[in-house]
């Protein structure tokens, strides 16, 4: 049995956004998925791509061969403006129109003169400039501004267009005169729709799916599809085709042994129209199963469904349109081989169906109902630590996800890769309800209370009870405690009981752990002095807790972090904040900022050489000086060199060092007193790291700006920005 791909797109608009004249205006990059045979990239508003699933032949584009169940970056730093994903390959789009393609190139299905595999974008040979590009199997067809089709890659069965069977390794144009808006490609033929709105097939023939009535016969030039209708929207399967109609009816030709012809023959050879009333918008066409979109965003699918490919629960075969669960409103979608993958109004991808090469953006298992890609949406809390060049994140549901630095398996990904760009979820499938990144570790409490860590074991920072190693996914943390939060410090990590009790774990150079002693430990000992905490905090060699009365304690290094007028250290908790009364309480690198009921900012510490107390000197102090400004703040957050704060409405302000943009106005100029950050945003949650900012809005989209040398700006690439832009779901 030959192996089916399903890979199909629809309408030219849906792809062609931000194409053309590159020296003319910039348009706005349109979100699109498209699933492969085993295999699915996205593209974001940002014009990056990712892909996640199979990638046997670098059709991932990051690089590799090595198959990925979450989202990975395409190389190459290219804006991209469109998308396709074919049998085991990939194309798109720049601004230009340039195309570029990766993954196997059997025939030349890359385009690009040779028939030598590639795990990076190519250039597709030519110099031609497309507003469209889809793809098939072992083949591509691309779409010039003026309507005139070209295609390139096998043509054993005629699929080209040329006149012949001649595989091409470089585009070639269709034959005949015709001019279109549309292209499909399918798994050995290829449709399209004229500007007159009349629909033409040519390529293999055997189960009827080029719709003249002449089946098996295949056509090596484009012949018309029989009945007179006209077509809004067209899409090439496995071995049919499917389109949607100037009235919006649905209609199928070809193959239909599952379904996916959306009505009860074994198969037709002209356009039939799908059982039922629907009235789509677009339509997409896979492996042996087929969907559409209302014009309101709601999918129904039919066809085979032995993995959930259909979307409604069950893994019975449809013979007509049957609604996707979950009541969601997608803006595209895109069926593969046996799944199928969609794009919410809001940019979020769901995937459903076959999922052996994590081809779904998730563990390997099949779901039968859409379920989100692995990626950020619907943050509820942020973290990031002061020394940390990473970041994680907590979703409404508690799943965990962490982007950024990974030299000592800080995101908890299983993967020993160096950095990821991009959110990644931490593995495990657990629920937590906090979460803390260090310097080269992150710790999180599970809704359970069960604590976990991972990361770098080196300085025994994890509390699993020995010293040294690397973990790449959580490991729960020993002493059998049951705990509220986690702080995760410099080599070091504290957590609170459900009692208030507070227990330290990991080096103890200056007395961090506050047990009285300066002796490291592999797992949890409770801080001396029986005091119970609502908040604990840690920094470099430093530990901080918050009574439920507002006073603070410290315990570890002092060089003037605990704001009492001295610069000794200690081993066990002290008085701290000279008697504030704080209801919030950070550290930074050498200096603690604190918030009174007022909202009042304080900072102090012997760190100031960037103006990170923001006190409008660059001077160190040994006691709180209130931060500038006359601010009514709500959250504050201390950084390497920089602060920020969020005042009672939730604008966003920082001070400090800038030198990477993590200020977030535009500028790379330090100050030691607040300044706005760009845009109109307004967040709930904000907070510093080393060198960058991020912070999550009211809706859950986390924008973070400053230095993004290891991607923890979680945008897909590598750099740095002055002004927030939005993580990548």
């Amino acid at each position: 049995m030959r192996s089916s791909w399903g890979v199909s797109f629809f309408l030219i608009a849906a792809a062609t956004s931000g194409c053309g004249d590159s020296t003319g205006p910039r348009q706005a990059i349109q979100p699109a998925i498209a699933a492969g045979n085993a295999h699915t990239c996205l593209l974001s508003r940002a014009g990056t791509v990712t892909c996640w699933g199979d990638n046997s032949a670098g059709q991932l584009g990051n690089g590799s061969t090595t198959s990925s169940e979450h989202p990975v970056p395409v190389g190459g730093a290219i804006e991209f403006t469109a998308i396709a994903a074919g049998g085991s390959f990939s194309c798109g789009l720049d601004r230009s129109g340039a195309a570029y393609c990766w993954g196997v190139n059997f025939s030349g299905a890359l385009g690009n003169g040779t028939n030598t595999n590639t795990s990076i974008p190519s250039a597709v040979s030519g110099g031609l400039r497309f507003a469209s590009v889809v793809t098939g199997t072992l083949h591509t067809c691309g779409l010039t501004q003026d309507g005139t089709a070209y295609c390139w890659g096998s043509n054993v069965l005629q699929q080209l267009g040329t006149g012949d069977t001649v595989h091409r390794l470089v585009p070639t144009a269709v034959s005949g005169a015709l001019s279109f808006k549309a292209l499909a490609a399918g798994y050995d033929h290829t449709c399209g729709i004229t500007k007159a709105d009349d629909a033409y097939c040519w390529g293999g023939n055997a189960q009827g799916q080029l719709g003249n009535g002449s089946a098996p016969s295949p056509s090596e030039v484009p012949v018309a599809v029989s009945g007179g209708l006209t077509f809004t929207a067209i899409a090439a399967g496995d071995g049919h085709t499917c389109a949607v109609a100037s009235s919006g009816a649905g209609y199928c030709w070809g193959g239909n042994s599952a379904g996916q012809a959306g009505n009860f023959s074994s198969q037709y050879n002209t356009p039939i129209q799908i059982l039922g009333t629907t009235v789509f918008s677009n339509i997409t066409a896979g492996g042996r199963h087929s969907c559409g979109l209302t014009r309101t965003g709601f999918a129904f699918c039919w066809g085979a469904d032995n993995n959930g490919e259909v979307g409604n629960g069950a893994t019975l075969q449809q013979y007509g349109p049957s609604a996707v669960s979950g009541g969601l409103s997608f803006r595209t979608i895109s069926a593969g081989s046996g799944h199928t993958c969609a794009l919410t109004s809001n940019d979020a991808p769901y995937c459903w169906g076959s999922n052996g090469s994590g081809q779904l953006g998730r563990a390997i298992e099949r779901v039968t109902t859409p379920t989100p890609v692995n990626g950020l949406t619907g943050v509820a809390t942020l973290a990031i630590g002061a020394t940390s060049s990473h970041v994680c994140a907590l979703t409404t549901a508690g799943a965990a996800f962490c982007w950024g630095n990974n030299t000592g398996g800080d995101l908890g990904n299983n993967s020993t890769l160096p950095a990821s760009a991009l959110p990644d979820s931490v593995r495990g499938g657990r629920a937590y309800r906090s979460i803390s990144p260090g310097l080269s570790h992150t710790c999180a409490v599970t809704t359970a209370g069960v604590g976990y860590c991972w990361g770098s074991n080196g300085t025994w920072a994890l509390g699993v009870g020995t010293g040294g190693g690397v973990y790449t996914q959580p490991a729960q943390i020993g002493g059998g405690l049951t705990l509220t939060s986690i702080a995760s410090g410099l080599w070091h990590s504290c957590g609170l009981a459900t009692s208030g009790a507070a227990y330290c774990w990991g080096t103890n150079v200056a007395g961090e752990l506050g047990d009285s002693t300066a002796t490291s430990r592999t797992a949890p000992v409770p801080v001396s002095g029986g005091l119970t905490f609502s908040t604990i905090v840690t920094g470099v060699f430093l530990s901080c807790g918050l009574r439920a009365s507002g006073a603070a304690y410290c315990w570890g290094t002092n060089s003037g972090e605990f704001g009492d007028s001295t610069r000794v250290s200690s081993v066990v908790p002290k008085p701290a904040a000279s008697g504030l009364t704080l209801t919030t309480l950070t550290i930074g690198e050498g200096y603690v900022c604190g918030l009174v009921s007022s909202g009042a900012a304080y900072c102090w510490g012997f760190a100031n050489q960037f103006g990170q107390l923001g006190n409008g000197s660059n001077s160190g102090t040994l006691f709180p000086i209130p931060v500038v400004g006359g601010h009514t703040f709500a959250a504050i957050s201390a950084g390497g060199g920089h602060t920020c704060a969020l005042t009672t409405a939730g604008a966003a302000y920082c001070w400090g060092g800038n030198n990477s943009g993590q200020l977030g106005n535009g500028t790379t100029d330090s100050t030691n007193v607040p300044v706005a950050v760009s845009g109109s945003l307004t967040f709930t949650a904000i907070q510093a790291g080393a060198g960058f900012s991020c912070a999550v809005t009211a809706a859950g989209t986390v924008y973070c700006w400053g230095n993004d040398y290891f991607g923890q700006l979680g945008r897909g690439v590598y750099g740095f920005v002055t002004e927030p832009v939005a993580v990548l779901p």
